[in-house]
């Protein structure tokens, strides 16, 4: 289930999303799986310490996180994976592995790989392995202002001639009346 607070927090800010049920699956890949959908449709959160900061850095789910370019690109020393030891008491409404990318949320800055950015819409967990949400990127931008630029391993770019899926309606969320 998606923790209350993530709710409120859509609602708040009169956000729309569709909530996704769907079996259990830990990683962002077999997200994709069990909604059929491609791994470059799917985002994920990945939990980097840039020098001593914690970041949230979304990148697609069929990719990987460059992270000398995103030491480079976040003007640190060094950037390495968190451990969840590190993360987890920040996302304490969250099963470990489903943090959602709602950094204005948990107090941690974010960061997204471009190439999300070139979506219509982005599909993401929210806090559980059962349950994904899907937004426009406009949306989401706007909700969170990260820092966007090319972060992912370059030869795991998404390919070019890649059409848009039609998203897949499960429940929508629609924000608070005024």
């Amino acid at each position: 289930m998606i923790p209350a607070s993530i709710q409120q927090y859509l609602r708040h800010n009169r956000v729309l999303s569709e909530r996704y049920w769907h079996p259990r699956a830990v990683s962002a890949q077999e997200l994709a799986q069990v909604l059929h959908v491609s791994g470059w449709r799917v985002a994920k959160s990945v939990i980097v310490m840039a020098d001593r900061q914690p970041w949230i850095v979304v990148v697609p789910a069929a990719s990987t996180v460059d992270l000398t370019r995103l030491r480079e690109m976040l003007g640190a020393r060094r950037v390495r994976l968190a451990t969840e030891q590190e993360f987890s008491a920040r996302f304490p409404d969250c099963e470990v592995g489903a943090e959602p990318p709602f950094g204005e949320l948990y107090g941690l800055p974010v960061a997204v790989d471009e190439s999300l950015s070139l979506a219509e819409h982005v599909l993401f967990r929210a806090g559980s392995h059962e349950e994904a949400l899907e937004m426009r990127f406009q949306d989401f931008a706007t909700l969170e202002w990260p820092l966007v630029a090319s972060f992912i391993q370059e030869r795991l770019r998404p390919p070019q001639d890649v059409t848009p899926m039609t998203p897949i309606l499960m429940e929508t969320e629609s924000p608070m009346p005024a």
